[in-house]
């Protein structure tokens, strides 16, 4: 057990911390002395405030389902020993508990260590959560070492859980129990059972790589010809495929089958490779439980059809606006813009040839794909470029529901398009309104089509399904991060809308970066970001530090409007560091490992 007189000792230096500012070195370690500095720092206070309650959390996480049998065993080896086991994910919010007696859950449930609270050190001051997550290691905290005097009756030992592939934190187990019942061994304990789970993890991942594994080696050997797995960090091709494929071309298969592996729709679908050839894939998805382990394609190469491909069509042109009618809607005369350049994503040719093989025959077109992506703007474009002296109506779901369509509608001569914008988002009435004005322009005598945009997650929606019959063709637009190898030419298509007769590029660093990040936001932020970074520099070359802070995130997940402040303040430091960690730590404030550690979690990578 915990002697008595040592923590009397951190207690007394508890007190003379608070006082003075300075930490008996001969009472407590530099390192619980280092915790308390950053607990004062952030504005914790030693007897006040309430644990915060976050709420929105998953407890049905990856990391729960891994951890779950170690707790069990961990429950069963300590059942002699009144403890509350808890996990937490990486930031500091509590996933999960168990307690080996109710008289512990008690007075656990006492400090709010229970599923959705956030135990982070900059809210509630040392513990064996927080701390682990600040220092990047394990720890032993025992009774008064506690910043906050309501967590000192209990000790906590803590360890981090690391993704073994990655080396990221992914949460903390953490022991607890009261201080008459600590004992050093139950920091070798939780050490040893954060391993545990850690090989969990690797199991867990080793099973879906196993699984696409096999699933390879099963068509591979009936296949007579070209097969790729492809999942994760994982890619495999068989020998006939690096025959047949050069390099690029692989990379462009893999691209391409990431991308059908994250639809619903069969895999079985024509790309156009360079030097004018088609592959034809057909591809299977592989399960491991229920997560998508990857996916298996079995590849012929093709020659071209005979079906006209309008090669090259891009998604920006410059429209001539007409009057505006009572709905918002503009007219558009023809303007080829830079309809000549050749795209490198076969992703993005697919989309502008579906789409210009249904406006060029007039059938009606749903285009689909994520906000942002540029679909109405391809929409126009293509039908421009097809139609010379045409024009195009936007209406959009309230214009369809409050029938201001008049106007727009009005008779001419000239080729016309109609585009009916967020199709998801129309009420009962409006689809039937909807379905009035479909088949009003389906049964007219004048040269007019209508195309419709969804939004990708959207295609299921009530309205959409309830409208479908009304289309012929459909066509799906690629998100910008599956469109990388088209970025050079997006930029300077871009800068060059916004800064036309000005001389603007991006330095090499600059737009490394840009393609490092995976634009949520597709085109549209994109256009957002050059434009910012033109109001920083509106002529030369653009450079990192014009770039918003956003742009150097490489991390998935969607930042917090705190967490993006706090992003764009640590970039800012680096910056103005010259990237030097040590210097933009002690700037910001904070340790070397916090920086380190938000780092990571932020995904903030500079050049």
């Amino acid at each position: 057990m915990e002697s008595s007189d040592r923590c009397l000792r951190v207690a007394a230096a508890r007190a003379g911390y608070l006082s003075t500012g300075d930490a008996d070195p001969g009472a407590v370690s530099d390192f619980v002395a280092a915790s308390w500095r950053r607990s004062q720092g952030a504005g914790v206070a030693a007897d006040g405030g309430e644990v915060p309650y976050i709420g929105d959390v998953d407890t049905t996480s990856r990391l729960v389902r891994c951890s779950q049998p170690i707790i069990d065993r961990l429950v069963e080896a300590t059942a002699d020993l009144p403890l509350s086991i808890a996990l937490s994910d990486s930031k500091a919010r509590v996933l999960a508990r168990v307690d080996t007696t109710r008289t512990i859950g008690l007075r656990i449930d006492s400090i709010s260590l229970a599923p959705g609270f956030d135990y982070a050190e900059g809210h509630i001051g040392t513990n064996g959560v927080g701390t682990v997550l600040e220092s990047g290691r394990s720890v032993h905290i025992v009774g008064p070492e506690h910043f906050h005097e309501r967590f000192q009756p209990y000790s906590c030992s803590g360890a981090p859980i690391h993704d073994p592939m990655t080396g990221h934190i992914e949460g903390v187990l953490d022991l607890t129990c009261l201080t008459e019942h600590s004992t050093p061994m139950l920091h070798s304990i939780v050490r040893s059972a954060a391993n545990d789970i850690e090989q969990s993890l690797l199991n867990d991942r080793s099973l879906r790589q196993q699984a696409l594994f096999e699933a390879f080696l099963r068509i591979e050997s009936r296949s007579k010809t070209a097969v790729f797995a492809i999942g994760g960090q994982v890619t495999m091709a068989n020998t006939l495929a690096q025959s047949i494929f050069d390099p690029a071309e692989q990379r462009m298969i893999a691209h391409h089958a990431t991308y059908l592996m994250e639809g619903r729709q069969a895999v079985d679908d024509e790309i156009e490779l360079p030097g004018q050839r088609l592959a034809h894939l057909k591809g299977t998805r592989v399960s491991a439980g229920s997560e998508i382990a990857g996916i298996v394609v079995e590849v012929h190469a093709v020659q071209e059809g005979s079906t006209p491909r309008a090669r090259g069509i891009r998604h920006t042109t410059k429209r001539t606006t007409g009057s505006h009618s009572a709905a918002g809607a503009s007219t558009s005369s023809s303007r080829p813009g830079a309809l000549d350049q050749d795209s490198n994503s076969p992703l993005w040719r697919r989309a502008c040839n579906d789409v210009a093989a249904a406006l060029y025959r007039n059938e009606s077109l749903l285009v689909t794909g994520e906000p942002g992506t540029g679909k109405v703007s391809l929409i126009t474009a293509t039908f421009h470029h097809l139609h010379p002296g045409s024009r195009s109506i936007e209406l959009d779901a309230d214009d369809l529901a409050h029938d201001r369509t008049d106007a727009a509608t009005s008779e001419t001569g000239a080729p016309t398009l109609f585009i009916l914008r967020r199709l998801q988002d129309l009420t009962p009435d409006g689809v039937t309104k909807a379905h009035a004005f479909l088949d009003a322009i389906a049964r007219s005598d004048r040269p007019v089509c209508a195309a419709a945009t969804v939004s990708g997650a959207c295609t299921d929606a009530d309205p959409v399904r309830e409208l479908l019959p009304h289309f012929q063709r459909s066509a799906s637009v690629p998100p910008v991060r599956h469109r990388i190898d088209d970025l050079p030419a997006l930029i300077r298509q871009l800068l060059a809308k916004h800064s036309p007769g000005r001389s603007t590029s991006l330095s090499a660093a600059a737009t490394r970066t840009i393609a490092r990040y995976t634009w949520p936001g597709n085109v549209r932020q994109l256009d957002e970001a050059l434009q910012a970074a033109l109001d920083k520099r509106p002529v030369g070359e653009i450079q990192c530090e014009d770039l918003p802070g956003y742009c150097y995130q490489t991390s998935g997940r969607t930042l917090t409007a705190l967490e993006s402040i706090e992003r764009d303040a640590i970039v800012q430091a680096l910056r103005d560091a010259g990237g030097n960690r040590v210097q933009a730590a002690a700037s910001l404030g904070i340790a070397r490992s916090s920086l380190y550690r938000k780092l990571k979690s932020f995904g903030i990578e500079v050049d």
